[in-house]
């Protein structure tokens, strides 16, 4: 049971976590997208043990989980708990031509990810795998139909003719996020696990849900290029 009193002590502990200028940072990185440490220390030229004392403090508080890739088990990456900072405004983000959903076989969670994308942005959206499929999974046609989703069975595509200058990159799973070309950026990860794996429409439902909140996070503070 939440009290008063417990919940003031969690609302100090997450105000003296964030007291660190370099776990504030950390918290701006995972905002909008996972991170690996070792990506994290690169991305704010921290070193790395530096890094993982403060995702301990972060881990510690509660606003930070770690998860294992589906791609390679040696790595983990650090996901932020989405209600944990209601009170912290989005990074800035630079403007969009259109935003991009790449996964492996672009046969589930990059459909999904574009057809809601098209319902909640006015910015463009598009789908490509890295090793795309022959089809798009049926599950994820009928899941996308119970929701008023529309997906093409037949239409899948490879990144490296869908991906131009102005896009912004969202890998939806962890072995594209890994293997995507260092050109594409820039770019966000969310470490969407694969429902094909598990291949029921539960599994296929999840991954709906979580990408339609991460979506829902995202989509107000990306602003369209032609936006002043």
């Amino acid at each position: 049971m939440i009290t008063e009193s417990n919940s003031l002590e969690l609302r100090a502990r997450t105000h003296a976590a964030l007291g660190d200028p370099a776990r504030l940072a950390i918290v701006d990185t995972l905002r909008l997208g996972d991170a690996a440490p070792g990506e994290i220390a690169q991305a704010l030229g921290l070193a790395t043990n530096l890094v993982a004392h403060h995702v301990k403090v972060l881990e510690a508080t509660g606003l930070v989980v770690r998860t294992r890739s589906e791609g390679d088990r040696r790595r983990t990456y650090l996901r932020l708990v989405p209600d944990a900072l209601a009170a912290i405004a989005f990074p800035a983000l630079p403007p969009a031509d259109r935003v991009v959903f790449v996964c492996t076989h672009n046969s589930a969670r990059s459909q999904l990810a574009a057809a809601l994308w098209a319902r909640r942005s006015r910015i463009p959206a598009d789908s490509a795998g890295t090793e795309p499929a022959d089809r798009v999974h049926p599950r994820a046609v009928r899941v996308a139909g119970r929701h008023g989703l529309r997906l093409d069975p037949a239409h899948t595509a490879h990144v490296r003719d869908v991906l131009r200058t102005g896009d912004l990159v969202i890998a939806v799973c962890d072995n594209a996020h890994e293997h995507l070309p260092d050109q594409a950026r820039p770019r966000l990860h969310w470490s969407v696990p694969d429902p094909a794996r598990a291949d029921t429409d539960e599994a296929f439902e999840a991954a709906l849900t979580e990408i339609s909140d991460r979506i829902d996070r995202l989509a107000p503070a990306l602003t369209p290029r032609d936006t002043p």
